[in-house]
């Protein structure tokens, strides 16, 4: 694809031209380095809005640990033979849009033939020694602040069972997966955050688990606190809930205990399985008021979901009332 252009970029001390088959890039003195890899299939129809999408999740991994991309490299998977190569440039083409837009360079990548399309990025970043945000650094009383709407999987399961309407099921979907999660990662770096997660395939309630197992503490979900995307509720009613998020609730559900009277519908869409979700923020109590602000100033979510209990758990507890 050498007629994508590639913008120039000082960081790199090899070209993009150059057939080399590896890249050299240098270093900021003092940082440490993050590194993350993510593609997946489609989920939507679009293919420079489905490059965009799959970018900005593989980018999000960096913003969840405080971190600012710094390069990254396209991976790609693409029936040659049978599809339009113009699609690829598509898909290319809009991922380079959020690499640009995330300040990286984008450092070149590798390709192989296959019968389905799959796109991603393996990303390199950049953060402070510590003061890095991870799972285990959650701490009893810290509220739980989300910055992005759940139910990308629901809308997503809808749109391929060509649901009449899917365009604008799409439209929603491309709206809140293609944005960055820069704003909530700059607030991790401005605050001091020590715990943060994107929420992606194991949907909310999935890496809430994740973090209560790495910092030993119980956490609680307020499942009538979490935003859902328009019509996500409704199309789980009519059963377009992914057999990801079945299969979520059902591996979480031995750390899992759900309150008597929260609807049955609302446990689906805590595990429902994310595209390019957003940021969970674990927010001292202190620090939240400041935290929303930042958020809604950014053009953010900034729902507070849940808490962090005061009750040791050793092997993950999350309490969904």
């Amino acid at each position: 694809m050498r007629e994508l252009e590639i913008p120039d970029d000082p960081r790199l001390l090899t070209g993009s031209g150059d057939n080399e088959d590896a890249a050299v890039l240098t270093f900021p003195p003092g940082k440490a380095l993050i590194q993350t890899v993510d593609f997946f299939t489609p989920v939507v129809n679009d293919p420079y809005r489905f490059g965009q999408i799959a970018a900005s999740n593989a980018l999000s991994d960096v913003y969840a640990m405080g971190g600012e991309p710094y390069a990254a490299m396209n991976i790609v998977c693409f029936p040659a033979k049978c599809m339009d190569m113009a699609i690829l440039r598509e898909v290319l083409r809009g991922g380079l849009s959020k690499v640009r837009e995330a300040g990286a360079a984008l450092a070149g990548g590798h390709s192989i033939e296959d019968a389905e399309i799959k796109y991603g990025l393996a990303v390199s970043g950049v953060v402070e020694p510590g003061r890095i945000a991870t799972n285990r650094g959650l701490r009893p009383m810290d509220e739980l602040v989300l910055t992005k709407p759940v139910g990308t999987g629901v809308l997503a399961t809808a749109v391929k069972a060509g649901l009449p309407g899917c365009e604008a099921l799409e439209e929603s979907i491309w709206r809140v997966a293609s944005r960055l999660n820069a704003v909530p990662g700059a607030v991790v770096r401005e605050l001091g955050l020590r715990a943060a997660t994107d929420v992606t395939g194991f949907g909310l309630g999935g890496h809430t688990l994740e973090m209560s197992r790495a910092s030993g503490w119980a956490v609680e979900i307020n499942a009538t606190s979490v935003p859902l995307l328009p019509d996500a509720l409704d199309l789980a009613r009519q059963g377009f809930v992914p057999a990801g998020s079945h299969a979520n609730k059902q591996h979480f559900q031995a750390w899992t205990r759900i309150a008597a009277g929260v609807d049955p519908l609302l446990v689906d869409m805590v595990f429902d399985a994310q595209t390019s979700g957003g940021l969970l923020l674990a927010v001292p109590g202190e620090l939240v008021g400041r935290a929303v602000r930042l958020l809604e100033q950014g053009g953010d979510v900034a729902a507070r979901v849940g808490r962090v209990l005061d009750e040791p758990a050793p092997d993950g507890l999350l309490r969904v009332v």
